[in-house]
């Protein structure tokens, strides 16, 4: 084994890109990369990379990360709301899990207790996995992302006790009998620190993003970020909880906040860093020379452990869902092995309650379920489909929007190069007089809530050549480019150039840094919106000042034709440049409320909402894959409909609490 860091960092670093790279261009979940570095790598393999406390650290403090992005997504009123699935739902599912393996421990002759540990091992999914490859879906609102994310709520909650049951099992400590005062103790201790948690959030976490967003510091705003995932995280583990549950605690607070989204895009470089770490370290646990020795019994236990547990999670999730369908995509969601089952089962080895010729091939079982996971995922749909033997809609929602969108792209349309704010107007307005159009963006925060309210968008690199002609480049008859950043825009006029040369390409730039580059590059208009404004402004005067309307359109012409040369001696303040896009100035964007059986606003009509103090623009509301423009206020919301809003982000706060908890 290498023992230089900077080796070991190099070459899991060239394994990583490598596999990762090697498992999208397979149509492969990236967890599965991972997965696959961690098993190749580890001790029990090449034994290249080592596994020590601090590799550990990152990892766990990537899965608070992932916890606290989902708290981002997860607010305090969308818990309320969904109160029943998690208290309700998530007890039948872990207290069933947990009798039936105790059971069948029981039978394989270990004691009660331990027997009770091991059955809660074994009823832990991996919220990393799960959350990971249902977003990667588009599948975190759909029925069955919502319930799995309500059972593994309660996990996190019934991994306090399990934890410190197995913890004093694999000390001894239990050798004298069973201890309740002490789980009542630790219980107590974790109920205080989620009071702390939340009533610290609550009381200085807003104003102190206030502060610092007039600062106008953004590395301040990113340290700041970064302290209240850690110190929430380490709060809920010095109290005897997972450091997860901390990090998706403080994410429900600044979930509440206006800076929701600013927050998401800080984090979201290091959360990809340390969830990827998270997935090598899991990898690394297979000990594939027992997986070979022990093969017909490590399979055996497998399928056993997958097939139970889905089947228990599925008849427990039953009454919470309308059909068998629904409740058996909801089980293969949780049928994988979780990091928290490893860690009961890790403490539980020294301790020999449970016989080795058991725990080290239930502990490989158990690893490689979370590598199947991601299989059993991404394709529940199908293999739900097939176990009821049911015949399912001809396509689904997200195969009938790509067969939409590939209809598109063979007719005449325009090429929308981003849909941030300026994309989404120039959309709103081709749509409104009647022409066609394909959007592209890489930002899945713009993308997903677009493609629920039904608009053509993509997610794609609009510089990639293949992505281009996917959109049907071919027959477009403009494309427009709205990206701020003129390096990305020159990028993608010569992918356009390269395949086309005589498609008009419209550009826009925030001022003229680029604007000769990007000519050359061969924009047909660059339009810098800092000079645009100014030239309406000018235009605006010279009418004021009674110059006649032929003389200011000529003028305007005419600082057109040179390119904008009359309004480029400015002088700039210092600092102009670095306060673009400053943090306490919020804008305006779309956003998207998925409404679960208990909200409050199933049942009532949208001036009901309205009038509740939802001030918000209400654009659309997609409803068993149907969209609708402009709902009108007499419409009656129903369980599962996606409302697609619009406003600033605090109003988007305040009009999802009000549909979630009235």
């Amino acid at each position: 084994m290498i023992d230089q860091p900077l080796t070991q960092i190099l070459i899991l670093l060239i394994a990583t890109v490598g596999v990762v790279a090697l498992a999208r261009r397979l149509g492969l979940p990236p967890i599965l990369g991972y997965l696959v570095v961690g098993m190749a790598l580890g001790r029990h393999a090449l034994a290249l990379v080592a596994e020590t406390p601090s590799t550990h650290l990152l990892a766990d403090i990537g899965v608070v990360f992932l916890l606290f992005t989902l708290g981002l997504e997860f607010s305090w009123p969308r818990m309320v709301a969904m109160r029943k699935e998690v208290f309700g739902l998530g007890l039948l599912q872990v207290v069933g899990t947990m009798l039936l393996f105790a059971a069948l421990g029981r039978l394989a002759g270990v004691a009660w207790i331990p027997a009770f540990t091991l059955g809660g091992a074994m009823a832990m999914s991996s919220t990393a996995i799960v959350i990971r490859q249902l977003t990667e879906q588009s599948e975190v609102n759909r029925t069955h992302g919502r319930l799995a994310l309500a059972v593994m709520l309660f996990q996190d909650l019934a991994f306090v006790p399990l934890l410190a049951l197995a913890t004093a099992l694999g000390s001894g400590a239990l050798d004298g009998g069973f201890s309740t005062a002490g789980i009542l103790r630790t219980l107590g201790i974790g109920a205080v620190s989620l009071l702390l948690v939340l009533a610290v959030g609550r009381l200085i976490l807003r104003p102190l993003l206030v502060e610092i967003a007039h600062s106008r510091l953004k590395e301040l705003f990113t340290l700041t970020v970064l302290l209240v995932i850690i110190l929430s995280g380490w709060i809920t583990q010095t109290a005897g909880l997972s450091m997860a549950l901390g990090g998706f605690l403080a994410g429900m607070l600044l979930a509440e906040t206006e800076y929701r989204h600013q927050v998401e895009a800080v984090i979201r470089p290091f959360r990809e860093l340390l969830l990827g770490l998270f997935f090598i370290s899991v990898g690394m646990l297979l000990d594939l020379r027992l997986l070979m020795d022990e093969f017909l019994l490590v399979s055996a236990l497998v399928v056993g452990v997958t097939v139970l547990k889905v089947a228990v999670t599925t008849v427990a999730i039953r009454g919470f869902v309308s059909t068998h369908f629904k409740a058996l995509r909801t089980g293969m969601v949780l049928g994988g092995g979780g990091e928290f089952g490893v860690a009961l089962l890790t403490l539980l080895l020294p301790a020999n309650v449970i016989p080795s010729t058991l725990a080290q091939p239930l502990l490989v079982a158990l690893v490689l379920s979370m590598v199947l996971a991601p299989f059993g995922i991404r394709f529940n749909k199908p293999i739900a489909r097939f176990l009821l033997r049911e015949q399912g809609p001809p396509r689904r929602a997200i195969e009938r929007e790509d067969a939409a969108t590939h209809d598109v792209a063979r007719r005449e349309h325009v090429i929308l190069c981003g849909f941030g704010r300026v994309g989404q107007h120039i959309a709103r307005v081709l749509e409104a007089q009647g022409f066609e159009y394909i959007a592209l963006d890489l930002d899945l925060a713009r993308v997903r809530p677009a493609r629920q309210a039904g608009d053509p968008v993509i997610y794609g690199d609009s510089s990639d050549e293949s992505v281009l002609a996917g959109c049907g480049l071919d027959t477009a008859s403009a494309v427009v480019i709205s990206f701020a950043n003129p390096l990305v825009s020159v990028g993608i006029v010569r992918a356009v150039r390269a395949m086309r040369a005589d498609v008009p390409v419209l550009v826009r730039t925030q001022d003229d840094v680029g604007l000769a580059e990007l000519t050359q590059a061969g924009a047909t208009e660059v339009v810098p919106e800092t000079f645009e404004a100014s030239l309406m402004l000018v235009s605006q005067v010279l009418m004021l000042l009674r110059v006649p309307v032929s003389r200011v359109v000529r003028t305007v012409g005419e600082i057109r034709s040179r390119r904008y040369a009359t309004l480029r001696n400015v002088v700039y303040r210092d600092g102009d440049q670095a306060t673009r896009g400053d943090l306490d100035t919020p804008m305006e964007s779309l956003g998207t409320v998925v409404l679960p059986p208990t909200a409050w606003a199933v049942g009532r009509r949208l001036d009901e909402v309205r009038r509740r103090g939802a001030q918000v623009g209400f654009t659309a509301l997609r409803r068993q894959g149907i969209t609708g423009r402009e709902p009108g206020n007499d419409t009656v919301l129903r369980e599962g409909d996606v409302l697609v809003i619009y406003g600033l982000p605090a109003a988007l706060e305040h009009a999802e609490a009000v549909m979630l908890a009235g």
